[in-house]
């Protein structure tokens, strides 16, 4: 009796260990269709590895954020302008006095120089973000002017509309959607080796980017580790081909006096027409320069842009680099003559 109850319960646990196979083989055959569709993988092909940015990956566009909220802060809170240096209490008296206007001063300040020094934040769609939030301020009291100056025509003025502009609180609506929108950018790319090449996909609101890199088109990996990164774990793993498909050149340039609209000297300009016309080159190109570099940086559509665990990463696509590589072939080649004639 005791024979048949430890066979059936031999056979139960066999049937529950085969379920369990089959559940967890059911399951990497729907994450591999899953992945597959989204990849967009050809037919036999495997997907390895996939990868995504660290949480840590764009730290510093968090940080701006908090810069920006910081600075309302420190307008809201208003801090004491009685120090021992009289310059700096005359500076702060200037801004914190002049409310609205002294705020989008020192933000339209922190967006130049953002934008000057040509940094991992300098994209454009964050300066297109600075900028709105540098001039938020100063809506309110155009709106109030306007009032003020319709009344003096009208019995009842136009304006008046917007409330007043209250730094922390637009501040932290502002810095609130800026952080949504950098964690829905950081989780936007996404990387897969496959068993025939390595893919780069990149899904940004209305923005889409696919790119696909096989094995035997590769001339070198390339990983780059920030102290950032070698603190966090995390490192940047980039492949780069013959073509130069890896690695972004950036040298930005001034804007060129004769692209701005209707500021072209001519002959029959006057003397304030000259000047008017050169203040405005002027004004513009203070307001777009970017200083030059002639380094290159890292892609995120294009590389491995901040992963953890980038050992395995980088491991594997030497492995299937070397797999399907002329030399491998090469090497495939001679092992096949050598045996060849060791037979005859």
């Amino acid at each position: 009796m005791s024979e048949e109850t430890t066979t059936a319960d031999t056979e139960t646990e066999a049937a529950a260990l085969a379920e369990t196979k089959a559940n967890e083989a059911a399951k990497i055959a729907a994450d591999q269709a899953k992945l597959g569709k989204k990849f967009r993988i050809i037919a036999g092909e495997e997907i390895l590895l996939t990868k995504r940015p660290s949480t840590f990956a764009f730290l510093n566009l968090y940080a701006l954020g908090l810069l920006v909220l910081a600075i309302h802060v420190m307008f809201e809170l208003e801090p004491g302008t009685e120090s021992e240096n009289f310059l700096v209490d005359l500076l702060a008296t200037a801004l914190f006095t002049s409310g609205s206007f002294g705020l989008t001063a020192v933000m339209l300040f922190v967006t130049w120089m953002n934008r000057l020094m040509n940094v991992s934040t300098s994209g454009r769609w964050v300066t297109v973000g600075l900028l709105i939030v540098s001039l938020a301020p100063s809506i309110a009291l155009v709106d109030d002017l306007l009032l003020f100056i319709t009344n003096l025509f009208m019995d009842e003025g136009v304006g008046g509309i917007i409330p007043d502009y209250q730094p922390l609180l637009f501040g932290s609506v502002f810095v609130a959607i800026y952080t949504a929108l950098v964690f829905y950018f950081q989780r936007s790319f996404h990387y897969a080796i496959t068993s025939d090449a390595i893919i780069f996909e990149h899904s940004f609101l209305l923005s889409r980017s696919h790119r696909r890199i096989l094995f035997d088109r590769i001339s070198e990996v390339v990983v780059q580790r920030s102290p950032m990164g070698t603190l966090l774990g995390f490192a940047t793993v980039t492949v780069l081909t013959d073509s130069g498909v890896g690695i972004v050149e950036e040298s930005n340039v001034p804007v060129v006096n004769h692209t701005i609209p209707g500021t072209k000297e001519s002959e029959n300009d006057n003397a304030a027409e000259k000047v008017g016309k050169g203040l405005i080159r002027t004004i513009v190109g203070i307001m777009t320069y970017q200083r030059t570099i002639r380094t290159v940086r890292p892609d995120p559509k294009h590389c491995m842009y901040n992963i953890r665990k980038w050992e395995k990463a980088k491991g594997l696509l030497n492995e299937m680099h070397k797999k399907n590589s002329q030399s491998h072939l090469l090497s495939d080649l001679k092992d096949t003559i050598v045996a060849a004639a060791s037979e005859d």
